[in-house]
């Protein structure tokens, strides 16, 4: 056969080959950033949220959440144990420490001198039940069923927070005073495992207090509905790593819970008057251990008090005013 002809015959199979070669090429590159690099690169954010009392002191809040530890993790339990550098004045721990039986005493010594400044916590589904291998597409359906894996030592970890002198917020409300600034605080327990039982902590809050505080391991509407009704001024959540893996200029390809994309991670408005913010969290299920356009994170919140300069503020006391005009 003429070379030439045989080099037309031959380009298209070498053409393939080429883009099969290189579409493996980068399958790899972007399996080994998002399992080795992104996975271990975490971060400190911070915020601030003017949602206190007028006239109260500035108040730092280090939200921590999705820890899912593992005792071998030693690069995040030292990163973790760095934070206590920061110095906070209160520290919202939202659930799912674990993803081993034997990780609570790394959970504890990760968390050190945090455990001796104001805590407040709730549980997620990863610290009752171990992680389970599933179908990844099954994100992709809310309704689809959850296999819990074997009990994990939450008793253990629980009494260790508590005897440390954190709170726990589950299905009951708190209050304590930090800093000059007085808290109410509730939580309820994981509703993403149907363990919510809002009735127990429904009502408004102390209306004294300079910030009303609730806590939930997932943001599930329903319980943001019910914080919000009753006159909360910050809900903090975790549980959806931020959508974990993302896509650039496009974001979260799933939430694991019925919140929509946008308030997949960081602050949000949900309603006319209450702030929320959802942390990324820091780890990953051992079984899917892979972070993609969203670095494992932890937040430290300044939350100021509303005063008149706030647009927001202005705009929520304009509408009684008027009202109070018209009639």
């Amino acid at each position: 056969m003429h070379s030439d002809a045989l080099t037309k015959l031959l380009a298209p199979t070498t053409a393939g080959a080429r883009l099969a070669v290189g579409t493996a090429g980068l399958a790899t590159a972007g399996l080994v950033y998002s399992t080795v690099i992104e996975r271990n690169a975490f971060a400190l954010r911070h915020n601030t949220l003017a949602v206190l009392e007028p006239g109260a002191s500035p108040l730092r809040v280090l939200h921590l959440s999705d820890l899912h530890m593992l005792p071998r993790q030693h690069l995040k339990q030292a990163w973790v144990s760095e934070l206590e550098a920061l110095e906070p004045d209160l520290v919202v721990n939202t659930g799912d420490n674990l993803s081993h039986p034997a990780a609570v005493p790394a959970v504890i010594q990760a968390l050190g001198g945090l455990l001796s400044q104001p805590g407040l916590f709730v549980f997620g589904s990863n610290d009752y039940f171990g992680p389970k291998p599933k179908n990844p597409f099954k994100y992709f359906k809310s309704d689809h069923q959850r296999v819990h894996g074997d009990p994990l030592p939450w008793q253990d970890l629980r009494a260790a927070f508590s005897e440390r002198g954190w709170l726990d917020a589950t299905h009951t409300v708190r209050e304590l005073e930090v800093n000059g600034v007085r808290i109410a605080a509730a939580g309820v327990d994981d509703p993403h495992i149907g363990r919510d039982r809002y009735d127990t902590v429904a009502g408004r809050p102390n209306p004294l207090a300079h910030l009303r505080l609730g806590l939930t391991h997932s943001p599930e509407p329903r319980v943001l509905d019910r914080f919000a009704a009753d006159g909360y001024d910050l809900v903090m959540a975790g549980h959806t790593h931020g959508g974990q893996l993302c896509l650039p200029f496009y974001g979260a390809l799933v939430t694991n819970c019925e919140i929509d994309r946008s308030r997949v991670k960081g602050v949000s408005n949900w309603g006319s008057s209450m702030k929320l913010h959802v942390s990324a969290g820091l780890g990953t299920s051992p079984y899917a251990p892979a972070r993609f356009c969203c670095r494992p994170e932890v937040t430290l919140l300044t939350l100021t008090a509303v005063s008149h300069g706030d647009a927001d503020f202005d705009a929520e006391q304009s509408l009684p005013q008027l009202a109070s005009e018209l009639s």
